[in-house]
């Protein structure tokens, strides 16, 4: 097992220079620790692009002060147009790697992911990657990063001839991006999925993606907060966008299924996380003990 880390260590130094871009609008909540998971890496990033738009809260001023502590954090701003669409391209545009990284503004990327980013763009013939994510606020942590491994490659193995990018957890060529740059949807009427889109775009160039089940970030399950119908408006953003492509495989359409099946479990589970929340805090503010939930251990005397 040494050997082998050595050896991938070694790969590294001669591997492509790995970018991350991340689009931001009000996630003053969540932009540090995503940053701060960007750089504790095991191979540092070639850059850490955050793209600020519109935001009305602390948001860029936060990674401003990052950008003063670390050199390779940058802050660029994006206020022509409101929307994910061009924040992204915006970033993906000013990145300089050789391979652009694309999360979500909630992503706590594994300290391994830039090295297994660089690890699997030294394939030549790999043009985009997605790996599978963990949801850091929901319960039973690995389990569910296993869970949705396996998922996601079932997926794939169902859609056949597409390879699916997932937006939280995905990277491509620089290269490739400026293959489907002026191609992609601008979708100014926000009706699609962006990473879809872009998949689409990559398979239609005769792009290759991969699966890399060890490029691992972690994400929030906040979708989950969505009421049933704007739940249910964002799923079908899958029809939409393969409507938008004239995809009219069955298979391809799976993912949607699954994620309305899960929506009302998980849904329980995230309300009643939620509420044992509040409640903690409530019993912080007032130097009350909470008692201990489910499965919880007798605190030690």
């Amino acid at each position: 097992m040494a050997a082998a880390r050595v050896s991938v260590i070694a790969m590294i130094s001669s591997a492509p220079r790995v970018s991350v871009v991340v689009p931001a609008y009000n996630e003053e909540k969540a932009i540090r620790q995503c940053v701060l998971a960007a750089l504790d890496q095991t191979v540092p990033a070639h850059e850490i692009i955050v793209v600020d738009n519109r935001s009305t809260d602390r948001t860029a001023a936060i990674v401003a002060e990052l950008a003063a502590e670390h050199p390779s954090v940058r802050l660029i701003e994006q206020h022509a147009v409101q929307g994910l669409i061009p924040t992204r391209n915006a970033g993906l545009d000013a990145a300089t790697g050789d391979v652009l990284g694309r999360i979500d503004a909630d992503s706590l990327l594994e300290p391994t992911w830039v090295e297994e980013v660089a690890a699997a763009f030294c394939d030549e013939t790999v043009d985009a990657a997605t790996g599978p994510v963990a949801y850091y606020d929901m319960p039973l942590r690995r389990f569910g990063l296993k869970a949705d491994d396996r998922i996601r490659q079932l997926m794939l193995r169902l859609s056949n001839e597409y390879h699916f990018l997932f937006g939280s957890n995905m990277a491509l060529r620089a290269d490739a991006w400026r293959t489907i740059r002026d191609e992609v949807c601008l979708d100014e009427d926000d009706q699609f999925h962006e990473d879809i889109d872009i998949s689409l775009h990559l398979a239609e160039a005769g792009l290759r993606a991969r699966y890399v089940p060890t490029m691992v970030s972690g994400m929030s399950a906040r979708r989950l907060e969505d009421s049933p119908r704007d739940y249910q408006y964002y799923v079908w953003r899958f029809e939409r966008t393969y409507a938008r492509h004239n995809v009219r495989s069955r298979a391809v359409r799976a993912p949607m299924w699954v994620y309305l099946a899960i929506y009302p479990p998980l849904k329980i589970i995230r309300s009643v996380m939620a509420r044992r929340e509040q409640l903690a805090e409530r019993a912080a503010r007032s130097g009350a003990a909470l008692p201990p939930g489910p499965g919880t251990p007798p605190a030690l005397p």
